[in-house]
């Protein structure tokens, strides 16, 4: 990773995408278009993970992971709302759906990957409580204020806000993101540091500033392509779950799920390696950027276009919720874990993606 010269692959896959893009944007998204666009979005992905790593290696914890993270997020955001703005009545929950995936996705999919994994390699890992408490503690707010609320509230019916609370959400899921990142980078940084660090981290040569400029740049394009490839095969998705009678809320399963794969794959490995702080700054911070940035974001284009945005969960996505938050103060609150962590967590995983299936 750490190599002068970036292998040929990092930036094939990326410059590969964009001119399956336009043909997918001429020809649509039939037969071998769409079989050959979703070789590539794997590839890219591998290739979005790559350059990731290289640019945490280089800036090291917590700053690498913040950066995958947010950048992840900001294009998922783009996503959501360019999908919004193209039909406002059938997306209304879009937004909703595709959140509450990212988390349950990243709380028990992604963090239930790395603590099997991980505990599976090296029986029990170790990293900093006082980070994880810390992640959970704004996930629980972000998530109670955001995705519970509206259902509560008498302002508007149903699952959603009035405008003044639309707003006041927003700002608030952004003083809740924005005070987390400072804890994380600047007054407690030391809360999201690995105990202890692993052969592979000391011994391993830095990247070099071109190289990780490089990387970064690059790390961008393939963002851009995997969401841009996930935005273009979403038709052909919503037509195939529609045809086997599954609910509408898993197109945004589906679109967190392809979204979140770097990060979800820099994670898993960085567990295998035995960096499980870095496994879950990935995870964590992730879930929050996700829900801290996206809410505010579609806030802002509900309230200046008037577009419907339904944000309540209802009443088996709130106990599911509620379970997940549960067993991640359990699980990653000793700052020890085991295979046993992992196999509990991705059991609510396997649950939550059953019952989007059979409601």
């Amino acid at each position: 990773m750490a190599s002068a010269r970036t292998p040929w692959w990092a930036w094939a896959w990326p410059a590969l995408a964009w001119p399956i893009l336009l043909l997918m944007a001429f020809a649509g998204t039939d037969g071998l278009i769409a079989a050959a666009a979703a070789v590539v979005l794997v590839g890219t992905v591998f290739a979005a993970v790559y350059h990731a790593e290289v640019v945490a290696q280089r800036t090291g914890e917590p700053y690498g992971t913040l950066v995958l993270a947010v950048a992840v997020t900001v294009i998922e955001v783009a996503l959501i709302v360019s999908m919004m703005l193209g039909a406002p009545a059938e997306k209304a929950g879009l937004a909703r759906d595709t959140v509450f995936a990212a988390v349950m996705i990243v709380c028990n999919g992604i963090v239930g990957l790395c603590l099997l994994w991980g505990g599976a390699r090296h029986h029990e890992q170790g990293f900093q409580v006082e980070g994880a408490s810390a992640a959970l503690a704004v996930l629980a707010a972000l998530t109670g204020l955001t995705l519970v609320f509206p259902n509560v509230a008498t302002a508007a019916p149903g699952p959603f806000f009035s405008t003044s609370q639309l707003v006041f959400a927003g700002i608030v899921s952004l003083v809740l993101y924005g005070s987390f990142v400072f804890v994380q980078t600047v007054r407690h940084r030391d809360y999201f540091l690995p105990i202890e660090t692993g052969a592979e981290e000391t011994h391993a040569p830095l990247p070099s500033n071109v190289t990780t400029l490089v990387s970064a740049g690059l790390l961008v394009v393939a963002l851009v392509a995997v969401v841009g490839l996930a935005k273009a095969l979403t038709p052909a998705l919503e037509i195939g779950i529609a045809r086997v009678g599954a609910p509408k809320a898993v197109v945004g399963i589906v679109i967190a799920a392809l979204v979140l794969l770097p990060e979800g794959m820099a994670a898993v490995r960085a567990a295998r390696a035995n960096r499980l702080q870095t496994s879950l700054n990935l995870a964590l911070g992730s879930a929050l950027a996700s829900i801290g940035l996206t809410i505010p974001a579609v806030a802002v284009v509900s309230v200046l276009t008037g577009q419907p945005l339904a944000l309540g969960l209802g009443a088996k996505d709130q106990v599911l919720l509620a379970v997940t938050l549960l067993v991640g103060v359990i699980t990653l609150g000793t700052g020890r874990t085991s295979v046993l962590q992992g196999i509990v967590h991705l059991v609510i995983f396997a649950g939550f993606l059953f019952f989007a299936v059979v409601p």
